[in-house]
């Protein structure tokens, strides 16, 4: 199984502060797309580790793959805002998967998902771990 991740290609680039600027965002974007869709293609089981905070976010990758006789399962990780807080306080920024953030910045991104959308068995295979989240 092979693992897509906005900040594991960060850290490969050698960028070591989150967040992206829009334009380094969409050429990762790009970049992830073409090799989900090579491997993919080559029969490979992929992971896909983005937010995926909107409908309208997942609703393009499964479209994306629909052609290609996928139909992905979302798996979404219920965290409460204060564990997820804590978590991401506690992170060292010693790899990829450990961008510290400020306090200022990780309340930002819980702010933002105050307009998060959950995703529903409607759109589509749906594994639910953990309780639902608080905001």
């Amino acid at each position: 199984m092979v693992r897509l991740s906005f900040d594991q290609e960060a850290w490969r680039r050698g960028i070591r502060t989150m967040p992206l600027p829009s334009d380094v965002h969409e050429e990762i974007e790009q970049e992830l797309r073409a090799r989900l869709i090579a491997l993919v293609a080559a029969d490979q089981d992929v992971v896909l580790d983005f937010s995926f905070w909107s409908k309208r976010a997942r609703l393009i990758y499964r479209n994306l793959l629909r052609p290609l006789g996928v139909v992905p399962e979302t798996i979404y990780l219920a965290t409460p805002r204060a564990v997820a807080l804590g978590r991401l306080a506690a992170r060292s920024h010693e790899h990829a998967d450990d961008f510290a953030l400020s306090n200022d910045v990780a309340a930002d991104y819980f702010d933002h998902f105050d307009h998060f959308e959950p995703p529903t068995a409607e759109e589509g295979p749906l594994t639910v771990l953990g309780a639902e989240p608080s905001h």
